[in-house]
């Protein structure tokens, strides 16, 4: 069974796998990437969904949440154009959020 601190450094993994800020992102603000292009769409949408998955395994304190909050890249993404603060996608991820917040242990 995993401590909490190796699930959390698990779960902080899982999400940089797939984080599109890391790399794609930075090319959209050079220009080489338009925010609308279909695969930094397909890649955005799959990171929500595997942050949402994570999210919701459960058994994260809040201070872990915190460190794991999707709200800070969201905003990001938002303010790129990547995604809309209206998409699904984004309102699901922090829904999950937010109930994984409420539901949390200190």
């Amino acid at each position: 069974m995993e401590s909490g601190e190796q699930a959390l450094q698990h779960a902080i993994a899982t999400i940089l796998q797939s984080d599109p800020l890391t790399k794609l992102l930075n090319q959209v603000r050079l220009g080489r990437m338009k925010p609308t292009d279909p695969g930094l769409r397909a890649v955005t949408d799959s990171w929500m969904g595997i942050y949402q998955k994570v999210i919701e395994s459960g058994g994260f304190s809040s201070q872990d949440l915190r460190r794991i909050d999707p709200n800070p890249r969201l905003a990001i993404l938002i303010e790129c154009g990547v995604v809309a603060g209206a998409q699904q996608a984004v309102a699901d991820l922090r829904t999950s959020f937010e109930r994984a917040v409420a539901g949390a242990t200190e």
